[in-house]
């Protein structure tokens, strides 16, 4: 039986963070599947159009990956997110793949990276792992994620409860498009006599929000704003995919979806 698994991304314009992050997620769940034959799809048609336009890197969209897959005779296809949620992008997948269900003999799609509390439970340690070296009286550690109007974009303030009931209580979470909002943060810090703050993308990839809406010269990015407040502020360029914990995880919900498939047989 041909089998295939499938890594989708909503995708980066930026070559180096994608081979940080999305190949390097992408190689992770592929050596725990050295049967299946790896695929990739972006979710994002403007990113994928740029790649082409720019670079001549060609990448599918779901659709087409799926469509590839069927008529190639794959009949056994796992697909992996590599989304933080299952939020808009998850859901553009689901009903991508739905539309070709019938195409396969076995399909089973894995979790995004917060699925269950014991998610929640495991992204605090890592978060706080990988930042622990500025943990420290008097530097406040702000982490920027994208923000949406789906009911999923809970997830961030639910992440922000975790970290102060865990007591890392020099640690936020803000989104870019939705809430909890730069102001937000800024209202939470005002409350605290730190003169320093450490701007990290709660991002997979480190793109244009990363680069622009935190990092910016604008003086509306994060960065630009705290400084006006009189933070000294420090932006590490780093996604979520740079990370080792957050790569295993999910390594870990590809394998938990891989098992359903062998108790379906």
């Amino acid at each position: 039986m041909k089998q295939a698994l499938l890594v989708v991304s909503f995708g980066t314009s930026y070559n180096e963070s994608r081979s940080k992050t999305i190949e390097a997620i992408e190689q992770a769940v592929a050596a725990e599947f050295p049967s299946y034959e790896l695929r990739r799809a972006f979710t994002s048609r403007i990113i994928i159009d740029i790649l082409r336009k720019r670079d001549n890197i060609i990448i599918d969209g779901v659709e087409e990956a799926m469509e590839k897959l069927a008529a190639e005779g794959f009949k056994r296809v796992l697909i992996q997110p590599t989304l933080v949620m299952g939020g808009e992008e998850y859901d553009c997948i689901v009903n991508a793949v739905k539309k070709q269900e019938d195409s396969f003999d076995q399909l089973i799609m894995g979790a995004p990276l917060l699925s269950s509390e014991e998610d929640y439970l495991k992204l605090t340690e890592i978060l706080t792992e990988d930042t622990k070296e500025y943990d420290s009286e008097g530097t406040e550690i702000v982490f920027m994620g994208h923000g949406s109007e789906h009911e999923a974009n809970a997830a961030y303030n639910h992440l922000a409860g975790i970290l102060k009931k865990q007591g890392y209580t020099r640690y936020h979470v803000g989104t870019v498009e939705a809430e909890p909002s730069i102001d937000d943060v800024i209202e939470a810090l005002n409350g605290k006599q730190s003169k320093h703050a450490v701007l990290q993308p709660m991002m997979i990839v480190c793109g244009d929000h990363a680069h622009n809406d935190m990092a910016g010269t604008d003086r509306d990015s994060w960065k630009s704003r705290l400084e006006a407040d009189g933070y000294d502020v420090i932006c590490r360029l780093k996604g979520m995919g740079e990370i080792e914990g957050v790569r295993r995880m999910f390594v870990e919900h590809a394998r938990q979806a891989g098992k359903k498939l062998e108790d379906q047989e």
